[in-house]
């Protein structure tokens, strides 16, 4: 099996050159609405998800004119068993949480362009008895917010209308971690607040599979159908959800996500969330572009500045960094999941639940969940790949024993059974109780051709660079039975982008990344190499990536922001001046580290305009 996956990589590492062929576009989108109001608020509304009566004619018309065809979920299905293809430019209707708009706007509306839809029903929502209220988007819903099934049965008959289970009671927040933050209940083992616990694997399971059964009866019961599609609440799903789901016979299942769909149906489906109030021309823009690929910017944070054993002093710490990451406006952090201490990027003990290290803090989850959430930015969990010391295995086979001072590494023996064992239960462990959007792979994922390679010792460097990468694969595969839809960046060093003969110390190559991650992170840190810091030396290295045929949309450039030899900040006029040089010489993805949020280093005013993706990312002027 290893040497297959081997091979598979070495074919994907030799076909990089060919990275700008355009892959065929996809069989359909899926659009995604919800509630319907004739008052939608023009510059901003209570319920960001809302859409205008007018605005949805709008976009109906804007389809019917620029010749997209709205077919229905049947015709996908088929279509996807080798029946008739779909119409080019097909598009389906989704629309969420049974809102009694549906049945008052959207179906008269579907009667008479003649378009077929999906609708997702909550049943405890339909279900509530009279004079009980909830929040929702902005407001307090009595159950006459929802449709009633009568109206639901009234829709049913016309045929236009395939009803989904939006699971019975799980569109909610329940207790993710001992900071008490809602996390979506699908995806989240509850933290019970009185016993000071989690839920275990096998509660979470039975809960999920209640919930999904009694939303399927229910359906039947009501309907006399019962659903085949089930519609995450918050578009929040793992592995174990849908097979759960489709061992309840809800064998399609639905997400939200920016990736575009094709017409296998085997997987969660990604569909195209429709929020502010948007008119048909950005309707258009967003169908068009919805492959973009939008530039990234970069924050690597330390999650050891946040930590604090006073939980209040940690508070503040983390107020400090959320109120200076939603000024700064980055489109991703880059956060520490395990403790470091000593700084030598060993993780001895980490900040999640797990099965084999201690446990410094129960604090990522709280921290990510903040930043995602009040900061709105997507947050990678960067992670050791070989560096870990475990207590209770000290016997684990190391590549190279213990690192002299300020050498290598002290990483584990990859080909060892047991140390991918462990390590991937970390990792898995990891996924359990945080919904990071990705992984970032650490700087310390790398061979020496005189480290105990074992058997690996007789493979040439770009096999072991492919076992590597297959090893890193594996870890993502274990994070994903959790979150299908986490990405992947990994560090790179440069002397092996300079210099391709350096794989063989470094088991790293910048094309069999580039096929092996979503995104590469070159340490763009010229004091690593014992380089001087010179324009030159970034001007060859952006050569050097851009000689490989669509590596500059794959490719970060991660900046230094304190110089190791001196141990002193570099200055903001020089870290933005090499910005300013990357972006011209036409880098298109940025990044830095550290950022010491707790000493404003670097100053949050000077860096913000290079680093931030916000249009205009200045101060307000004063009142």
């Amino acid at each position: 099996m290893r040497r297959l996956i081997l091979a598979l990589l070495l074919i994907m590492i030799a076909s990089v050159a060919q990275a700008a062929v355009l892959a065929p576009r996809p069989a359909f989108i899926v659009l995604t609405y919800h509630d319907v109001r004739d008052d939608v608020g023009a510059l901003g509304d209570r319920d960001p998800d809302a859409i205008s009566t007018d605005h949805l004619i709008s976009h109906f018309d804007w389809l019917k004119a620029n010749g997209y065809h709205v077919v229905s979920l049947e015709q996908v299905v088929q279509a996807s068993r080798g029946g008739p293809a779909l119409p080019a430019h097909a598009v389906l209707l989704t629309f969420d949480d049974g809102l009694e708009s549906f049945y008052t706007r959207v179906y008269p509306l579907l009667r008479a362009y003649n378009y077929p839809a999906v609708s997702a029903l909550v049943g405890s929502w339909i279900d509530m008895p009279p004079g009980q209220k909830m929040a929702y988007n902005g407001e307090q819903c009595t159950r006459d917010c929802f449709m009633s099934w009568d109206q639901i049965r009234d829709v049913q008959k016309s045929g236009l209308v395939e009803f989904a289970s939006h699971t019975w009671q799980m569109h909610m927040g329940i207790p993710g971690n001992p900071q008490n933050n809602q996390m979506p209940s699908v995806t989240t083992l509850r933290y019970d607040m009185a016993t000071h616990s989690y839920e275990s694997e096998a509660a979470y399971i039975e809960r999920l599979r209640a919930d999904l059964r009694h939303s399927s009866d229910e359906i039947f019961q009501e309907t006399g159908h019962r659903p085949r599609a089930i519609i995450w609440p918050y578009g929040s799903y793992n592995k174990i959800a849908a097979q759960i789901a489709a061992s309840e016979g809800l064998t399609l299942s639905f997400s939200l996500d920016d990736k575009l769909p094709d017409v296998q149906i085997d997987n969660t489906i990604p569909r195209l969330l429709i929020s502010g109030n948007i008119n048909a021309n950005r309707l258009g823009w967003l169908i068009r572009h919805q492959d973009r690929n939008p530039p990234v910017r970069a924050v690597q944070v330390d999650l050891d500045y946040v930590y604090d054993p006073d939980p209040k002093q940690q508070e503040r710490n983390l107020s400090v960094l959320l109120d200076r990451i939603k000024r700064m406006q980055p489109s991703q952090v880059w956060l520490q999941a395990y403790a470091d201490p000593k700084g030598d990027g060993v993780a001895e003990s980490v900040y999640f639940p797990n099965r084999h290290l201690p446990m410094r803090a129960d604090l990522f989850s709280r921290v990510e969940w903040q930043l995602r959430t009040r900061a709105g930015v997507r947050v990678y969990a960067w992670m050791p790949v070989l560096a870990f010391r475990f207590p209770d295995a000290p016997n684990l086979p190391s590549l190279a024993g213990e690192p002299k001072p300020g050498g290598d590494h002290y990483r584990l023996a990859p080909w060892d059974p047991r140390v991918q064992q462990w390590i991937g239960d970390v990792y898995e462990d990891l996924a359990m109780h945080a919904d990071a959007a990705g992984l970032l792979f650490s700087d310390d994922a790398y061979l020496r051709d005189t480290d105990n390679l074992g058997p690996w010792a007789n493979l040439t460097p770009a096999q072991r660079t492919a076992e590597l990468i297959g090893f890193t694969h594996a870890l993502t595969d274990r994070v994903r039975r959790w979150r299908p839809l986490v990405k992947t960046v990994r560090n790179i060093y440069t002397r092996p982008i300079f210099d391709p003969a350096a794989e063989a110390w470094f088991a790293q190559s910048l094309p069999a990344f580039l096929a092996g991650y979503d995104m590469t992170a070159i340490m763009a840190m010229p004091q690593l190499d014992e380089q001087g810091d010179s324009a030159s030396w970034y001007r060859d290295l952006v050569a050097h990536v851009k000689a490989i045929p669509g590596a500059m949309d794959h490719t970060l450039f991660e900046l230094a922001s304190h110089d190791w030899r001196s141990d002193q900040p570099i200055s903001e006029a020089q870290m933005n001046k090499r910005i300013e040089l990357l972006q011209v010489e036409g880098a298109r993805h940025l990044g830095y580290y550290p950022d010491d949020f707790i000493k404003n280093q670097p100053r949050l005013e000077v860096i913000r305009p290079s680093i931030s993706i916000a249009d205009y990312p200045y101060p307000e002027p004063s009142r």
